[in-house]
């Protein structure tokens, strides 16, 4: 790449803070360096055209787990580990409103429902007998009881006759809330500089060359915001996970309202702009998901065809308009990973499939490690 001297000037000579990748996490952590660091030289590398993982490819949840999501993971974590994820969930869905304005992020709190298939009594009945526990659990938190049972009104199929409802629960318009983001990065003086892979990095101990394409810069500090892409940053503690989704074409008169859980969470929707939102499957091979690799497959779409027809909207004719998929950054825990990698470089990653609700959150500690 042969570069200008304006280039080289502007855009790479004294750079103080690179951040890799511009997601909510990204533009978030920028958004903080700035705060911190008025006079700072901040640029912030992405791979792709947009932001290349979840963050412009999320299903807009504003949400922090569902109850049998929360049940799940008081097998594997602790009652103070719960209650702490799910509190960062929720503060860091209050920074992001609190930062873009409900406006901004077309925020709707119109409640969130867990459904349960008609042949899934393990779950339904676990939920069932342990929602006044889980109740219990969060009151502190939210000062009233999160999760309340309720006869499903939206003429569902297959499914049990309670739903699961939050009223705590919210959607945003996730295309919305990345440009509000993207505009207060440019208007706070930050760098943005598309389709540039990070291809190589040294910490000499005062700074780091950063290689980017076939062209090496220096930075002060380096930040990886790279969520699914973070695997080989973290010794393998973060792996990427596909989510496949699809979206209708508008369908005249559609009542549904709010953001629906469907077994464990792994199946999710929404009404958006009178179209459904549906996404998932990730449980149907796990192994095969576990990629970055942006395709779709048959087993998984042909899957949320079969219950966008025979369970969500049974007496409808719909159409799909398009499909697309996302990246999310999982692992062995739920808490995310913000820390140093060295001297000078630092992570803020795994979000587990919650980044909307904490990447906000997590771009601010991030930030505040430097």
């Amino acid at each position: 790449m042969y570069l200008s001297y304006w280039e080289l000037k502007n855009w790479f000579t004294n750079v103080d803070y690179t951040i890799v990748g511009s997601g909510i996490v990204g533009l978030h952590t920028a958004l903080r360096l700035r705060e911190r660091f008025p006079e700072s030289k901040i640029l912030i590398l992405e791979k792709g055209m947009l932001p290349e993982g979840a963050s412009t490819k999320n299903a807009g949840f504003a949400c922090f787990g569902s109850l049998s999501e929360i049940i799940d993971d008081l097998k594997t974590h602790t009652e103070e580990e719960v209650i702490q994820l799910v509190q960062k969930r929720w503060s860091g869905l209050q920074l992001l409103r609190k930062n873009l304005s409900d406006e901004a992020i077309d925020f709707k709190p119109h409640g969130g429902y867990e459904l349960f298939l008609e042949d899934d009594d393990s779950s339904y009945n676990e939920c069932l007998q342990k929602m006044p526990f889980i109740n219990d659990l969060l009151r502190p938190l939210f000062k009233a009881d999160v999760f309340e049972k309720q006869v499903d009104r939206f003429n569902f199929e297959k499914i049990k006759e309670y739903s699961i409802f939050n009223p705590f629960e919210a959607q945003i318009d996730t295309g919305n809330m990345m440009q509000a983001l993207l505009k207060k990065a440019y208007a706070n003086n930050i760098q943005i500089l598309n389709n540039q892979t990070v291809k190589n990095f040294t910490d000499s101990g005062t700074e780091v060359e950063v290689q980017i394409n076939d062209f090496t810069f220096k930075t002060k500090k380096l930040l990886f915001a790279t969520n699914g892409f973070a695997g080989e940053l973290t010794q393998g503690e973060v792996k990427p996970a596909r989510a496949q989704v699809l979206i209708t074409e508008p369908i005249p008169n559609l009542d549904i309202k709010g953001t629906f859980h469907l077994d464990k969470g792994y199946y999710y929707f929404r009404n958006i702009n009178d179209r459904i939102l549906f996404g998932g499957g990730r449980n149907l091979d796990f192994e095969g998901e576990t990629t970055t690799s942006l395709d779709q497959t048959n087993l998984i779409q042909n899957k949320l065809d079969e219950l966008l027809k025979t369970v969500i909207l049974p007496h409808t004719e719909v159409k799909v308009a398009h499909r697309w998929s996302g990246i999310m950054g999982v692992g062995a825990h739920k808490k995310p990973i913000v820390k140093p990698l060295s001297d000078n470089v630092y992570c803020g990653v795994r979000m587990g499939g919650m980044g909307v609700a904490i990447g906000s959150l997590i771009g601010q500690e991030l930030a505040d490690l430097v």
